[in-house]
């Protein structure tokens, strides 16, 4: 007898079906598989791990209020993130003015080279895990520093993965726009990581401090227990 294995459409359909019945399961099935996108989402919008979560969280609670209202024009994801987005905007804008995304798009024309994303996984030495957690730090500041139409965008594309179809989809916004913001925070990211190395590699290998004080200390120690040359 063959098995018929349910598609990943049936899955979602059922997991919005139990939800809108008030399954609590169901809820967190859905929060299981979204959390890592819809959090990175909320924290490239409002830059705070904490106030992440606190969108995340409000943002769930929406959603599942508002549940019986989804239609499934978009698949759940889609839905969740634009809840997201909503939500995580309207903190920033009960702080601070906003700025128009034209104007912000239209001050990064230059150019620069593009930088592939993502690093290649593994850390086998403590040295290394040590040096990726610098690079992933160096990295999250340059993605911080973006304007925040791109670092959207580069969060769904190239941190999270989406397509530029899903991303157009999540953001309500043109499939060329997605591809013209994520050319732009590319060459951003390439511009503010080249600046960071180049403070870093003016450091390498450096011989200050104690390790100068130690090999100075060990060469006069040395001059001064040996016997000195006789005069010729």
């Amino acid at each position: 007898m063959t098995l018929l294995r349910s598609s990943p459409v049936r899955d979602e359909i059922g997991l919005i079906d139990r939800a809108r019945a008030g399954d609590h399961d169901a809820f967190r099935a859905i929060m299981t598989r979204g959390n890592q996108q819809l959090f990175r989402v909320a924290r490239s919008i409002v830059r705070d791990e904490a106030e992440a979560e606190d969108v995340l969280q409000e943002s769930y609670l929406r959603a599942f209020r508002a549940i019986a209202g989804f239609r499934g024009d978009a698949d759940v994801m889609t839905w969740l993130t634009r809840i997201v987005v909503n939500e995580a905007r309207g903190r920033l804008r009960a702080r601070r003015p906003t700025v128009e995304i034209d104007a912000i798009e239209q001050a990064q024309r230059s150019g620069a080279a593009i930088i592939a994303f993502p690093l290649p996984p593994g850390v086998p030495t403590p040295e290394a895990a040590a040096e990726t957690i610098h690079l992933r730090r160096m990295i999250e500041s340059a993605i911080d520093d973006l304007p925040e139409p791109f670092r959207l965008t580069f969060i769904l594309r190239d941190v999270h993965g989406c397509d530029t179809a899903e991303t157009a989809a999540a953001l309500d916004i043109a499939e060329a726009t997605v591809k013209t913001r994520l050319h732009r925070a590319r060459r951003l990211m390439r511009a503010a990581l080249d600046d960071r190395l180049r403070a870093t590699i003016a450091e390498a290998f450096s011989f200050l401090g104690s390790a100068c004080a130690r090999i100075t200390a060990t060469v006069i120690d040395r001059l001064d227990s040996e016997a000195p040359l006789p005069d010729r």
